[in-house]
């Protein structure tokens, strides 16, 4: 199977497995340390910020990933060497997935407790760093959760929001190197999304997929009707991302629902085109879609009885056909991560840095890890 329709086949099949970086995570080490890792785990498609300092780690990951086939199956993983989709995210208007965290440090008392550094998920809040003595938030690991917001006590910590540029995108595109893009928008702002579109249009059918993000709102199915008649007649795949409780998958299993609850929405519109949860979705979110029989099995839908697919989709979803895990997915190998920059850190050299392929026991330490969360919707296609 080509590396094209790998990725598409486990979208038809119901078990497509999206690993979300973050639209603002642009940690160099860490973008690269999750790309391997779910990639040797078999993630269909990799969403990483729309940086070329990032695009370019996640691809060597990728790359350095094919290279470990053999190793990886000597370790009993079902890693055929098929590279994910690259994904990148554009946004239509202020969006909580394109902004960071921003403080001055000086402004913080001296027994503040510091509840905002105990609370980030992406530990990008510090207080003199032992490697440069550096005090405030850490931008490059910052995603935007909006965690830290509520919990400090002088209410100092405020948010920077960005918009992302589809004519500094498209040269990625036209130099293959990027496979996806995702759009995120809101109900409401079509005319936002229309103005985006007709900047993304003209290269549109050298994208493998495209992804239209929108959390609940009213009138949200009507919205999605507009978008739809907009892009129309779309010459790539479709997925329709419910985005239940944007990251929120690592606080606890009862985030999934809001996920499971917007994607049944989404699915009862018939909308042409994929639905992929995302937003609170963790360890509990297959399970309950298993339960709920939201999830189907091979050739159930969009496929013929030789189980091959047309990967442009112009028909309704009857089922769920994949996750997307975000912060969850990140917080699982934080461990082996935190790892990794201690022994940067130690290095006789402070300018080195540590890859996790060049540390063979935290490479398939990440890798079972990864693994633990990719294997419950793979093992959708075997049931």
């Amino acid at each position: 199977m080509t590396d094209l329709l790998a990725p598409l086949q486990s979208l038809n099949q119901g078990h497509w497995f999206k690993l979300i970086c973050g639209a603002s995570f642009q940690h160099l080490p860490a973008v690269r340390s999750l790309t391997l890792a779910y990639t040797l785990a078999g993630a269909d498609c990799i969403d990483v910020a729309a940086d070329p300092a990032v695009i370019r780690d996640a691809k060597e990951a990728i790359q350095v990933a094919r290279n470990l086939v053999k190793a990886a199956q000597a370790r009993g993983l079902d890693y055929q060497g098929h590279a994910p989709l690259l994904m990148v995210s554009l946004n239509d208007g202020e969006d909580p997935h394109f902004r960071k965290a921003e403080f001055n440090p000086h402004h913080c008392p001296a027994d503040c407790p510091r509840p905002c550094e105990k609370i980030c998920p992406a530990q990008a809040i510090v207080f003199n760093h032992q490697k440069d003595n550096f005090s405030g938030v850490e931008s490059q690991k910052c995603y935007g959760c909006g965690r830290c917001l509520p919990v400090c006590p002088y209410d100092i910590i405020y948010t920077n929001s960005y918009m992302s540029t589809p004519e500094a995108i498209a040269p990625m595109v036209m130099s293959a190197g990027i496979d996806a893009v995702e759009i995120h928008t809101k109900v409401g702002r079509l005319a936002e999304f229309k103005q985006l579109w007709q900047v993304i249009s003209p290269w549109a059918d050298q994208l493998k997929v495209l992804a239209i993000s929108c959390p609940d709102g009213k009138h949200l199915v009507e919205y999605l009707q507009s978008i739809y008649e907009l892009i129309s007649p779309l010459p790539t795949t479709l997925i329709w991302q419910t985005d239940g409780r944007p990251m929120s998958g690592d606080i606890g299993d009862g985030t999934t629902l809001a996920a499971v609850k917007l994607g049944q929405k989404v699915l009862a519109a018939k909308l042409p085109g994929y639905i992929q949860l995302a937003g609170g979705t963790n360890s509990y979110t297959v399970a309950k879609l298993k339960a709920m029989g939201l999830l189907k099995k091979a050739r159930e839908q969009g496929a013929d009885s030789r189980g091959e697919i047309s990967p442009l989709t112009p028909h309704p979803s009857v089922s769920i056909a994949g996750v997307a895990y975000g912060s969850y997915a990140r917080v699982m190998l934080s461990p082996i991560i935190e790892q990794l920059e201690k022994k940067e850190v130690s290095n006789s050299s402070v300018k080195a840095t540590v890859r996790l392929e060049e540390e063979p026991e935290l490479l398939w330490q990440a890798v079972e890890l990864a693994r633990s969360l990719v294997s419950q919707l793979k093992s959708q296609q075997e049931s």
